[in-house]
């Protein structure tokens, strides 16, 4: 399913955000997206990835799906935002991973996004994102990044593609 389109024909528009979302694939593999259509973005426990996906993303943003805790850890495919920031209800879920004891619903501290599949991406794994000279300032290969939502510029964004065999991409 090499570059297939599950979504939209074309990837790339002006005017939208990039981002690079992680997922341990025994979590949720890109593969779960794909069947599913789309999900909920929960569990993010960090203030600035929080705050990304509260002040920064938009309906059409394009996401970077990848797969983190994995070996090798790889950008599986390009997903869609299809639903702005929202309160995160596993955070006041007590049976929920995710459960924190200061959410509430008048404040409920944590947010997320919805995703949709877009296209699948042949794997790209991170020591082929290291290896390209053109990815050099690309966040996820900055030392010490760990956020699970991180931004990438529309640049790296394409040559990532590219690097997974999607076609079509304006320049």
């Amino acid at each position: 399913m090499r570059g297939s389109q599950i979504h939209a024909p074309e990837v790339i528009a002006s005017g939208m955000a990039h981002w690079l979302m992680k997922s341990e694939p025994h979590v949720y593999p890109w593969g779960r997206l794909v069947e599913d259509g789309s999900t909920h973005w929960d569990g993010v426990r960090n203030y600035q990835a929080r705050n990304l996906m509260r002040d920064d993303m938009s309906i059409g943003d394009l996401v970077l799906f990848y797969h983190s805790n994995c070996k090798p850890p790889h950008v599986a495919g390009v997903a869609r935002v299809c639903k702005e920031a929202y309160p995160d209800f596993t955070a006041q879920d007590p049976s929920s991973n995710y459960f924190d004891p200061r959410a509430t619903p008048d404040n409920p501290r944590w947010i997320m996004v919805d995703i949709e599949a877009v296209s699948e991406l042949e794997p790209v794994t991170l020591p082929e994102l290291r290896a390209n000279p053109s990815l050099e300032d690309m966040p996820l290969l900055r030392r010490g990044q760990r956020l699970s939502v991180q931004p990438v510029s529309e640049d790296h964004f394409k040559v990532v593609c590219l690097m997974g065999g999607l076609s079509g991409i304006p320049e």
